[in-house]
């Protein structure tokens, strides 16, 4: 009979679904810094790669599961009873705090390159939990609006992208080299498509402000000059798109010899080199961003400079690792050569602005 009032009691103190719903999205939301921060945990065990990867693989299985059946139950009336909720809640966080945990089981020695894939990984499917959560809790049941079965859906699509991560850090570095040379590559082909039409802000102005050239020297509209590349700015963007091929080519040339020579034991010297090759796209959008109108030629020399600093200590720690087995090979000095030639060229366009 106690047992029965106790029992009761337990009952009536828990809150209504929709409190639980926003408590679990919290707590969810509460563990998302420190995955992001989160260092491997030390383990006595030697790591076994094949038990890892089938552990991953049945969490993010598992919090699918559970992001389906969350869905469903809260996605008509009536709404399940607070008990209902509360198994339903603590298995969501279960599932969440399972696949973190296996997470936090890959050592940094398996390399830096391939632990950030997984922790990033994780984070969407945490993140994408607790939008799901969020979403089912301001979306009427039986609401015509779908966004939470899109929120599931993302939690789902990030679930289904675990199996395809990188198993080693060899794989996981080639897929962060091919990211960067895309995204180079792209910059390259905006910059060159900009120089051909030579008004990359064309079809911005709206009729009613091109049919008011007389004003454009009134405050509110563009000036000539914060529209068009003078034949100084033509000129000095000639050495800037060179330095932009050039990054690309650095960047094919280091994907090819972490492709043919990159051993999977050189974790830290895969993980170096993908370091550096990382600051490299981030350095040409600087410069292709300051190459156009209105130029300031004493920016477009300093990103430059940033950029070169960039593709040679990239060169250099390349040259120095394994992945090129005869430190000579002359396409290394050739390209560091380019390089500098463009530098040179910048440096001599942009010498007025420095004195």
């Amino acid at each position: 009979m106690a047992s029965e009032t106790a029992s009761a009691a337990s009952v009536l103190t828990l809150a209504p679904p929709l409190e639980q719903l926003r408590h679990l999205a919290a707590e969810l939301r509460l563990l998302l810094p420190g995955v992001r921060v989160g260092e491997a945990r030390e383990s006595t065990e030697e790591f076994n790669r094949e038990v890892f990867w089938r552990r991953l693989n049945e969490a993010a299985v598992k919090v699918s599961w559970e992001a389906t059946a969350l869905t469903t139950v809260f996605s008509r009336l009536p709404l399940p009873s607070p008990q209902e909720t509360q198994r339903i809640s603590e298995q969501v966080y279960a599932a969440i705090k399972a696949i973190i945990a296996v997470y936090y089981s890959l050592p940094k020695e398996q390399g830096i390159t391939l632990r950030k894939l997984v922790r990033s990984a994780t984070l969407d499917i945490v993140d994408g939990m607790a939008q799901l959560v969020e979403v089912l809790l301001i979306t009427p049941p039986q609401s015509p609006e779908n966004s939470n079965l899109i929120s599931y859906n993302n939690v789902w699509v990030a679930c289904q992208q675990v199996p395809q991560i990188p198993k080693d850090n060899k794989a996981a570095a080639l897929l962060m080299l091919t990211k960067s040379v895309d995204f180079v590559k792209d910059a390259h082909e905006e910059m060159e498509q900009a120089v051909e039409e030579c008004d990359p802000y064309c079809g911005l102005l709206n009729d009613s402000e091109e049919d008011n050239h007389s004003n454009e020297d009134v405050l509110g509209f563009p000036s000539n000059r914060d529209l068009y590349w003078s034949e100084e700015d033509q000129e000095l963007i000639i050495p800037c798109l060179a330095l932009v091929r050039s990054s690309k080519a650095c960047l094919k040339k280091i994907r090819i010899l972490v492709a043919e020579n990159g051993k999977k034991d050189q974790v830290a010297q895969l993980d170096d080199i993908v370091d550096i090759s990382d600051e490299i796209s981030p350095s040409v959008d600087d410069l292709a961003l300051s190459i156009y109108p209105p130029m300031c030629h004493l920016t477009v020399r300093i990103n430059s400079a940033k950029l070169v600093s960039v593709l040679r200590k990239a060169l250099e720690i390349t040259k120095a690792s394994h992945v090129t087995p005869q430190p000579e090979d002359s396409w290394i000095p050739l390209l560091i050569n380019a390089v500098d030639h463009c530098m040179n060229r910048i440096k001599e366009l942009t010498q007025s602005e420095i004195l």
